[in-house]
């Protein structure tokens, strides 16, 4: 049973930064896609940034030239780094880890950005 944990969330002011894992246990075996999303109170789950084995990545327009995604392979484990943080980047941030058999959530962090 395939597991995904995320961490590094937290409280940073207006113009800091944070640095999201996302780690993948249980024989988390072919993964093709990890992605993270968030989700802020009453908004629905957008999708913020992803990349694939092969290190092709998208990102949302929001988020663009501020934040970096990037993954090691070896370790089944996804980064997001956050720089240049807005009030308005405060959610929870989840990381999804997708292969051909599975599809999985974290369970989410939360990310809190003060002005």
């Amino acid at each position: 049973q395939v597991q995904v944990v995320e961490s590094g969330g937290g409280l940073v002011q207006a113009g800091g930064s944070l640095r999201l894992s996302c780690a993948a246990s249980g024989r988390p075996f072919r993964i093709s896609e990890m992605a993270w999303y968030r989700q802020a109170p009453g908004n629905e789950r957008e999708l913020v940034a992803a990349i694939t084995t092969g290190g092709s990545t998208k990102y949302a327009d929001s988020v663009k030239g501020r934040f970096t995604i990037s993954r090691d392979n070896a370790k089944n484990t996804g980064y997001l780094q956050m720089n240049s943080l807005k009030p308005e980047d405060t959610a929870v941030y989840y990381c999804r880890v997708s292969a051909k058999t599975y599809d999985k959530w974290g369970q989410g962090t939360q990310v809190t950005v003060s002005s």
